[in-house]
């Protein structure tokens, strides 16, 4: 629910700190971005700090339904002149201010420059009133969502022990790095069963981008699998508003306590969003202007190629059911695409994968193309030959080695196995450890 605005003017002058910039992204729906980025800037508003919380899911734009707030006016309306930045916002628990987003946020990178300046220098007067701006992006690869994370100081990326998430988080790293993003990202691991899952959850991510993409993470935390958190998204009423005592609550407030830790040490950034996005807007219109003088009145081949996918797309759309249709499309592309492959090709395979909604794939089909995709590795990489039987099997009775990996450094597993309580069995611990549980999460 909305409660009633209160006044907080403040004058940017009198502000004694920057404004700190905070992106919540995840490589995929439903590892729970949103709950974070909500809960987070609550405690953060809660402890005393003046929170933004900007809605930069243009696909699903639901932070103010998780507070019981369906607003009449967003971001979009901003664009379009209908209202002024002042009129959206929304202030709702903690006296957390709330911006709804929705489609304005991909409408700011497409203004013009001219058309789009009073916008931008509304959302620059704006932010610079608040301690913390925190953007809740959109998940996955999407070009806006990519857009705020470089706009954003720090990037806080939410994984689940899922591998399916770990998967499509690796994804979108691997799409920074080619962008030339070269902070570093904090992680968060979400629904966890506990600290040490959390813990071997990051670790295992972590040694993936390190080995590679050179990368090094910062862990920022892990927040536990927890019934009054799923409760709280039912009754839409964040657990940040619940007494202190609550863990739910808790966890939150220990989050953000960690954030302020991290966020302190990192160098100030010179510009905030909105000046990241004039700067966008800016050399996306240069850039239009440059193919017009080299190209004269005729679009660049780049232009040409984008207009065509987005016909495409249209096209696809229009026809959902002519299976050939599609079949003749894309065959085509990939032939087009396998014509000289590279280490481009490798990457844009990897990133269409990620990208594509398995869970929408029927449990016959999928498991049909798990086979074809192993048939396929072996093509690619097949198995070394010329290994001698007795090697191989020399190898097999080999004793146990320690999965570091999965399990952490020796002293850790030998730390928890002396905490372990009695009513957790040996094969449990191990498993969290390891991340998975029962159902293989």
């Amino acid at each position: 629910m909305e409660v009633p605005k209160q006044t907080q003017s403040q004058n940017p002058a009198q502000k004694s700190r920057q404004t700190r910039t905070i992106a919540i992204t995840g490589g995929k729906g439903g590892v729970g971005k949103t709950t974070v980025a909500l809960n987070l800037a609550i405690a953060l508003s809660e402890q005393g700090q003046k929170v933004l919380l900007l809605d930069g899911d243009t696909d699903l734009a639901n932070v103010s339904i998780m507070v019981g707030a369906y607003p009449q006016r967003t971001l979009a309306d901003v664009v379009a002149g209908r209202c002024a930045m002042q009129d959206i916002i929304m202030t709702t628990y903690g006296g957390l201010d709330l911006i709804p987003g929705a489609s304005g946020v991909q409408s700011c990178m497409e203004m013009s420059e001219q058309g789009g300046l009073a916008v931008l220098r509304a959302l620059h007067e704006l932010e610079n009133r608040y301690d913390t701006v925190i953007i809740d992006t959109a998940s996955g690869l999407q070009s806006v969502g990519l857009h705020m994370i470089a706009a954003a100081e720090l990037a806080c990326l939410v994984v689940t022990p899922d591998p399916a998430s770990l998967t499509d988080a690796f994804s979108l790293m691997k799409v920074l790095k080619r962008r030339g993003y070269r902070r570093t990202p904090a992680v968060i691991v979400n629904m966890a069963q506990g600290a040490s899952q959390a813990r071997s959850v990051f670790q295992r991510f972590n040694g993936a981008c390190q080995r590679h993409l050179q990368w090094s993470l910062h862990y920022l935390g892990g927040l536990w699998r927890d019934e009054t958190l799923r409760q709280s998204v039912l009754d839409q009423m964040p657990v940040t508003v619940l007494p202190a005592s609550d863990p739910s609550c808790r966890q939150f407030h220990s989050l953000a306590e960690m954030l302020n830790v991290h966020v302190g040490r990192l160098p100030p950034r010179k510009a905030g969003i909105a000046a990241y996005w004039y700067r966008a807007a800016k050399r996306a219109t240069e850039a239009d202007a440059g193919n017009g003088r080299n190209s004269g009145a005729d679009k660049s081949s780049r232009q040409h190629c984008l207009d065509l996918i987005a016909q495409l797309e249209k096209a696809m759309i229009s026809v959902p059911d002519d299976v050939m249709l599609r079949y003749e499309a894309f065959t085509r592309l990939f032939a087009l695409l396998g014509r000289s492959p590279d280490a481009d090709t490798v990457e844009i395979i990897q990133t269409s994968l990620a990208a594509m909604n398995w869970d929408k794939l029927p449990t016959r089909d999928r498991a049909s193309l798990a086979r074809h995709l192993r048939h396929l590795s072996d093509e690619l990489s097949p198995p070394p030959s010329d290994q001698p039987p007795s090697q191989a099997v020399h190898h097999s009775l080999e004793g146990p080695l320690y999965d570091r990996v999965s399990f952490g450094e020796q002293e850790q597993l030998v730390r928890a196995l002396r905490e372990k309580p009695a009513n957790v069995s040996l094969d449990d611990l191990l498993r969290a450890l390891a991340g998975k549980d029962r159902t293989g999460s």
